[in-house]
């Protein structure tokens, strides 16, 4: 790649984080539609932010009525394009850290956002900068897409495929390095039924704000004392997991302390919910809590549920339960399964409504699988940037997470995380290497001079 774009994104290092800063100061998750904001009044201003940031570099920016927004490099009819989100999941607890205040901590810059996915769509945006300003002639145009949306249900994504030609191929720079060409299949539902009258007495129990989450923590009060304290203490030893009885005037609070993360990654983690209720289930709750129980207790692989599969382009099945809410006498829940290329989604939404008899399905949502064939011309070149930028290998991999490459016929995620790092997305102290984003821009700008250059 011409050295003047390296020089350049060099240059632009400071900016870049100071910029990205100030984008992660916006607490932009969504919340109640307002007049110009239909994902609440701080996605707007997180829109409009970038907007004209965007502007001052020299990309006038299209605002799709507060759903996203386009800016465009070069003229041609056809353009390669690059997805990022400007939405952020919420903060939630165990930051040592203001969560919307960005805190850099040597070659870190820590705050929500900034890995998912502001850091990231930046690091494409100064990459488009470098090549406008190297004035390298391109023969497909570059444009940047940033939605809003892509935490909840990408109503962004269709808004914006409603009122713009969408691009055909293109990149999201919303995952990690070498590439992802393959994603899961993705099969949410959510589901209620009513408490047991009898058996042991739940009087509270919430837990979980997003179903794409792997909640830390579940609290529950329990109907009880002093007796049922010592009983949860010697389950907490027998099983060896983290579980704390409070007994109160109110009867006792019982805590279980997972480890959170995404939910298509649930490895190394530990799921409260499921530990809450496998709880319950030893201490006599009947019904629905008991029913959950067993048919998900702890396990991330759907078994229980008779939907675990797996194939040999995109692995196994994981499941995840991100909701479990007590409210006027029922229980209701979430359920995430992120599911193999080859599996049936409908025969899996069968096998689950079969194990969770007595529950009623308020809402299933589906998504099909994404795939781009390794040897496409848009994996090999992204696949020859990343290498002669990182001097890594360079190979195609499969994720059960969810991006906006799937709204592009040849989409796939690129970046920006790289192999060797920590993920923090989703979870308190989520944080992104400055270094790192200064080698994604390199990336991205190589990639697209090979996709777009005459």
């Amino acid at each position: 790649m011409d050295q003047m774009i390296h020089t350049l994104i060099d240059s632009y290092r400071d900016e870049l984080v100071a910029t990205l800063a100030r984008w992660i100061g916006v607490p932009s998750v969504k919340e109640a539609p307002a007049p110009g904001a239909p994902f609440g009044v701080e996605v707007r201003r997180m829109l409009d932010m970038a907007m004209a940031d965007a502007a001052a570099m020299g990309f006038p920016a299209r605002d799709f009525d507060g759903y996203a927004c386009d800016m465009t490099l070069g003229d041609a009819a056809e353009a390669v394009a690059v997805l990022g989100h400007l939405d952020v999941v919420p903060a939630g607890d165990g930051w040592q850290t203001p969560p919307f205040t960005a805190v850099i901590e040597g070659d870190r810059i820590i705050g929500r956002g900034s890995i998912d996915d502001k850091g990231p769509a930046l690091a494409a945006l100064y990459a488009m900068r470098a090549i406008k300003e190297a004035g390298v002639p391109l023969k497909k145009s570059i444009r940047m897409i940033l939605g809003c949306d892509e935490e909840s249900g990408w109503e962004d994504m269709a808004y914006y495929a409603a009122h713009a030609e969408m691009p055909d191929v293109g990149f999201s720079p919303d995952a990690s390095f070498p590439i992802i060409n393959t994603e899961k299949a993705m099969l949410h539902a959510f589901i209620t039924a009513p408490v047991a009258g009898e058996g042991l007495r739940v009087k509270q129990l919430w837990t979980g704000e997003r179903v794409n989450v792997i909640p830390g923590e579940c609290k529950a009060l329990l109907e009880g004392g002093a007796e049922l304290a010592e009983r949860i203490a010697a389950y907490a030893g027998k099983v060896n997991l983290p579980y704390t009885a409070e007994v109160t005037a109110e009867g006792v609070w019982v805590t279980a302390e997972g480890i959170p993360g995404h939910s298509a990654y649930p490895e190394g983690r530990r799921n409260a919910i499921g530990m809450m209720l496998l709880l319950l289930k030893e201490l006599g709750v009947q019904g629905a809590l008991l029913t959950l129980a067993n048919a998900y207790g702890m396990e991330s692989d759907g078994a229980s549920l008779g939907c675990a599969c797996e194939d040999e382009v995109s692995g196994p099945l994981t499941c995840n339960m991100g909701i479990l809410h007590l409210e006027n006498g029922a229980i209701t829940a979430s359920l995430d399964m992120r599911v193999p290329v080859t599996a049936d989604l409908d025969q899996l939404e069968m096998n689950a409504r079969a194990a969770l008899e007595g529950f009623t399905f308020l809402h299933v949502e589906k998504k099909e699988p994404h795939h781009v064939p390794a040897e496409s011309e848009l994996v090999s070149q992204l696949l020859a940037a990343y290498h002669e930028e990182s001097g890594l290998e360079a190979y195609p991999t499969s994720t059960g997470g969810g991006t906006y490459a799937k709204v592009l016929k040849q989409g796939v995620a690129f970046g920006a995380a790289f192999p060797d790092d920590e993920d923090l997305a989703h979870q308190a102290g989520e944080y992104a290497s400055i270094s790192g984003l200064m080698k994604a821009a390199k990336i991205y700008a190589n990639a697209l001079v090979r996709l777009c250059a005459e």
